[in-house]
């Protein structure tokens, strides 16, 4: 029987990939699907709002995985006014700290240790407390293993097309790195850690944030950025994969 691992805000299942090629057993929740032409999460889904999931229904798993949405994080970390000028991001805070309730509630219910490793922004150290690592702008927290991947950069997003037919955006190396305080959105700058990229934090449009919580838009403009930033969002393989084979179960325990 494959092992269980349980991934938490799924997107499109960077996480979910690396741990299907290593023999798991994977549940996706998110709170919408994310379709993007021909890229869906490549497992088993539940839609529902994390934060109204108990940790006791996954007892069973080996392994939870999660990557809690950033902008707020990342919006903070930006050298404005206006960004610094913010609270504390409470919203970004909530789903962060949901991750490790899941796995205390998975704990207790299961009488054994069950690891999580959480993934997120650099800009989220202020909030959150120290990474434990990073591979290149994906920080993690939680049970990380001591042995890491070294971060190769130069990695391509592979036949990622914005409407499914044209414009790929395999042209665009992301060379493992997330946008850790850019403009997600601005797919010119969607390329680089954010760092001078985009100085005045302009954003297409109204603004992606307003006091301190993503925005949703419907227009045709907004899901193109959204599928992109979809995508610059998924854990990179090799680091995901590393991940399941640590900590894989054996006959002695994970």
């Amino acid at each position: 029987m494959k092992p269980l691992a349980i991934d938490l805000f799924c997107g499109l299942g960077g996480w979910t990939e690396g741990l299907l090629s290593e023999g798991y057993f994977v549940v996706g929740f998110d709170n919408h699907q994310h379709v993007y032409g021909e890229h869906r999460y490549p497992a088993q889904l539940v839609i529902q709002d994390v934060l109204t999931l108990h940790g006791s229904q996954f007892k069973d798993a080996a392994l939870i995985v999660g990557s809690s949405p950033c902008q707020e994080f990342s919006y903070r970390a930006m050298p404005w006014k206006r960004a610094k000028a913010l609270g504390p991001p409470v919203f970004g805070l909530e789903l962060f700290n949901a991750q490790f309730r899941i796995q205390r509630e998975a704990c207790e219910a299961a009488h054994r240790h069950i690891p999580l490793v959480v993934e997120n922004v650099r800009g989220a150290q202020p909030w959150v407390g120290r990474s434990r690592w990073n591979y290149g702008s994906y920080h993690l927290w939680g049970d990380v293993p001591a042995l890491m991947p070294i971060t190769v950069r130069g990695t391509k997003v592979p036949g990622f097309s914005f409407d499914g037919r044209s414009k790929c955006f395999r042209e665009s190396a992301v060379d493992h790195f997330k946008n850790t305080g850019g403009s997600w959105f601005n797919i010119a700058h969607n390329t680089t850690s954010g760092v001078g990229q985009n100085p005045d934090g302009r954003k297409v449009g109204n603004d992606w944030f307003a006091d301190g919580e993503y925005q949703k838009r419907g227009t045709c403009g907004s899901r193109k950025r959204k599928a992109a930033s979809a995508m610059m969002a998924k854990i990179p393989l090799p680091l995901a994969r590393h991940i399941a084979q640590a900590w894989y179960p054996t006959c002695s325990g994970p």
